[in-house]
């Protein structure tokens, strides 16, 4: 059978065009935003004069881009493209212990460095890896053991500054004691987005419509209830002075990333989530609440059974914002905003 001239054969006729990689230029979005946040970073830095960029500023600003770049790409997707440049659990395994880098950069140049702590930190992340690589049913004894141990070396201090660990003077130098919170969550999101990655965290830092809404409307629900209990517990009080207008927003989004999200990905994306496979969506709301007032016990120096009970039925409330749509943006609205009206009129 004879072609028609005017028809080309198949080989020659164009294909329709591949659909762009969304994966790809959703990384390349989070790296964009990444390098303009670290410019506001380093100018907020050098505009309080923070001691730690005076003295040592190349060492200092190096270790808080290693530990902020994965903990902002893994909000857009860097574990899909890490799971593809690490094919085998032998190689996922090994690679986790590159999370403890910060540590190394910021103590050796101030001659500071404790082959101890270095260790423990190693031994920290790349024992959490290894043990959700051998237990990859979700909701396991490998999950109670690596969030146990993550959640208390952050709520009793035992990586702080002058933590246990501390024997000689201080783990990390004065004004980086948050690096170690930061670093745990990046062995957390490391650990539950490569190594053993389960559904629903919702660790997505490209805002939706849907997170504000949801956010503050169980903010709305929660503040009728707070604010009464806490006034008449005396652990609320009211300030009337109006801050500086920079001061609120500078507020809501610092802690936005550097409190909110890591502690709603610990309570709610972690916890919350593996918790309803055992318990059902209302237990492991409950019980996951109470855990995350438990977690404020030692605020203030003691027991503040008054500050627990706070948190505990706002914990309730960041649980329903991260359930409706499982995302940690969601609760992070509601758990950002609360602690700013806080800090700023009722502390």
């Amino acid at each position: 059978m004879k072609l028609r001239e005017d028809i080309p054969p198949p080989e020659l006729i164009d294909s329709p065009p591949a659909p762009p990689d969304t994966s790809s230029r959703r990384l390349a979005a989070g790296a964009i935003s990444l390098c303009l946040l670290l410019a506001v970073f380093w100018l907020i830095a050098r505009l309080f004069r923070l001691k730690q960029l005076e003295d040592y500023p190349v060492s200092t600003f190096l270790s808080f881009i290693l530990l902020f770049a994965p903990y902002w790409l893994f909000g857009f997707g860097a574990a899909d493209w890490l799971r593809r440049l690490l094919p085998t659990s032998v190689k996922r395994v090994a690679a986790s212990g590159l999370l403890t880098l910060p540590y190394f950069v910021v103590a050796i140049p101030r001659h500071e460095f404790q082959w101890p702590v270095a260790a423990v930190l190693v031994a920290l992340a790349v024992l959490s890896a290894a043990a959700l690589a051998a237990s990859q049913k979700p909701g396991s004894w490998a999950d109670l053991l690596v969030l146990a141990v993550a959640g208390l070396a952050i709520d009793l201090g035992l990586l702080n500054t002058a933590g246990l660990l501390a024997r000689h003077g201080m783990i990390w130098p004065p004004g980086l004691g948050g690096f170690p919170k930061m670093m745990l969550a990046n062995v957390a999101l490391y650990c539950y987005l490569v190594i053993k990655p389960i559904e629903g965290i919702g660790y997505d830092l490209v805002p939706r419509f849907s997170d504000f809404k949801i956010g503050l409307r169980e903010l709305a629900f929660y503040t009728p209830i707070v604010i009464p209990v806490g006034l008449l517990l005396g652990f609320l009080h009211f300030h009337r002075a109006w801050p500086q207008p920079w001061l609120p927003p500078a507020a809501w989004i610092f802690t936005f990333i550097f409190v909110a999200l890591p502690e709603e990905l610990f309570f709610r994306g972690l916890v919350q989530n593996l918790l309803e496979r055992r318990l059902g969506r209302y237990g492991a709301l409950f019980v996951a609440a109470v855990l995350f007032g438990l977690s404020h016990f030692n605020k203030g120096g003691r027991f503040n059974w008054r500050y627990v009970l706070l948190a505990a039925i706002a914990g309730l409330f960041y649980g329903r914002a991260w359930r409706e749509k499982r995302r940690l943006f969601a609760s992070s609205v509601t758990h950002t905003s609360v602690d700013t009206l806080w800090s700023l009129w009722f502390r």
